[in-house]
């Protein structure tokens, strides 16, 4: 296929995430006009084939496909309100952050102008937008995935429907980026640690990158005992970990690391156990963590 006949895409926001959106559209052979409020971002990528739309109206016009790589739902509903019009009959696909019900909000609002609508996310860094083995995945009206497919694959090897609900990407973007900045704060104070012994933080990493495969393994364990409410597969008590807070207070206040973020977990382990649940799997803290403290 020609890089003549394939759909012309409009790609707003070009931050990092968008720039690569772009690029990788551009590697795939769609014509693709970009937009940002700040325009010298665009200048880039209008030297690897980019038509730079100066405005937000010439940006709609110019496809039949939005990409929106704003900053939310929000954002993207205050870029597009002043071109509602223009958006009969085109599709817009969000690549943004948001919640649940941001994603439901910007879902009937394109519906009312007559447009349609995809929400979905990139489940990876911006250099790794194009490649094979990037995941997307995408909520709401499945024939519009299935139309899109071409300009999607683009974006990712890996893309997934999870089904007709618009909200779907952000609920699982919500979810599965939870495990995130606790990771990322683990990382660091574990680095912040070593550092008081003059250690450098890369010291670590390969020991780090086996832990984390380690709680990779385990997710299936821990989902079935979730999904089964039987906390009893994983072996890893509550009373375990509830034991060692003492050990998290006597290192903070040996290396004077600043743990106060472990505050919140340790309360969730004194509830648990003050809920009778210390000899069960430390997953059973799911039951505590969906009810809200008294």
């Amino acid at each position: 296929m020609t890089g003549s006949s394939r759909t012309p895409v409009t790609v707003l926001g070009v931050g990092s995430m968008g720039r690569a959106v772009a690029m990788a559209l551009l590697a795939a052979g769609h014509p693709t006009a970009v937009w940002n409020r700040s325009p010298e971002r665009a200048a880039a990528l209008v030297e690897h084939g980019a038509v730079h739309a100066r405005t937000i109206q010439d940006a709609i016009t110019a496809g039949p496909v939005i990409v929106s790589v704003l900053t939310g739902f929000d954002a993207t509903l205050d870029t597009l309100a002043p071109v509602a019009d223009a958006l009969a009959g085109r599709t817009v696909l969000t690549l943004n952050s948001g919640s649940p019900a941001g994603a439901r909000r910007m879902a009937e609002w394109i519906a009312a102008r007559d447009a349609r609508f995809l929400a979905g996310a990139i489940k990876n860094v911006p250099a790794a937008v194009g490649d094979s083995e990037t995941l997307l995945y995408f909520g709401g009206d499945r024939a519009v995935f299935d139309h899109h497919a071409e300009i999607l694959r683009a974006l990712g090897g890996d893309i997934v429907h999870l089904g007709p609900e618009p909200d779907l990407a952000a609920l699982y973007e919500s979810a599965v980026g939870a495990t995130l900045l606790p990771a990322l704060l683990g990382f660091l104070e574990g680095a912040a640690v070593l550092a008081t012994r003059g250690i450098p933080a890369a010291a670590m990493v390969p020991y780090s990158r086996k832990w984390l495969q380690m709680i990779e393994s385990l997710l299936p364990i821990l989902a079935a005992e979730i999904d089964t409410a039987d906390y009893s597969r994983l072996g890893s008590s509550i009373a375990l970990f509830h034991a060692a807070v003492a050990e998290d207070e006597a290192l903070a206040a040996e290396s004077g690391v600043d743990m106060s973020w472990h505050a919140a977990m340790h309360d969730l382990l004194r509830r648990a156990v003050a809920e009778g649940r210390g000899e069960q799997s430390i997953t059973a803290l799911f039951e505590v963590i969906r009810k809200p403290a008294a």
